[in-house]
């Protein structure tokens, strides 16, 4: 049994959000297993090896298909998702016949270079295909009392950061690890 952390990320500001929330799952007694996904060429519809040559490793088909629940983090693009990510999750439509996903807990997470840099619809934009999986959205509850005083990053619908700050907040790092623990206790409990 693992939860699945996926992620895009260009300048390590979401990687570092998602070994934080791999951290926290890792806390509950759940295996997280953190994967990327190959950059898109911009060229074509091309993307890179299979085998990353350093770092994370990329994202398999079957490591969604078979993850118990999941944590899915994009850095923002004009307040959606990077291409990569989606392009990624365009080629889960046989999961999606299938059912492979529906009834799992999912959760979501993203890093902006500007405050108003579309934070909120980034996470409900990654939140669209998950929803037309079947999967359950988890979010941060406001009882975690880091929502009501950061001021960089998180939101009740997921975790985010402001990236042009030089490093995570206390406050984004004690998010990114209780959301982690969050999705865990779900899984556990849905298993």
């Amino acid at each position: 049994m693992y939860i699945l952390v996926l992620f895009d990320s260009k300048t390590n500001r979401t990687k570092e959000l998602a070994y934080l929330i791999a951290k926290g799952i890792d806390s509950q007694g759940i295996q997280a297993r953190l994967r990327r996904v190959p950059k898109v060429s911009n060229v074509c519809e091309t993307i890179e090896s299979d085998i990353a040559n350093e770092g994370t490793p990329y994202v398999s088909l079957e490591d969604l298909k078979n993850c118990q629940a999941l944590a899915l983090g994009s850095p923002t693009y004009f307040g959606n998702m990077s291409s990569s990510l989606k392009y990624f999750l365009e080629q889960t439509v046989p999961m999606w016949l299938g059912g492979n996903l529906c009834n799992k807990p999912a959760c979501v997470f993203t890093s902006t270079g500007s405050m108003h840099g579309g934070q909120e619809s980034t996470l409900l934009s990654m939140m669209l295909p998950l929803m037309h999986h079947g999967m359950i959205i988890v979010g941060l509850p406001y009882h975690n009392t880091n929502l009501m005083t950061t001021k960089t990053g998180g939101t009740p619908y997921g975790v985010s950061h402001l990236a042009e700050q030089d490093e995570i907040s206390i406050e984004e790092k004690n998010l990114s690890i209780a959301m982690g623990k969050r999705l865990a206790a779900i899984a556990l409990k849905l298993a």
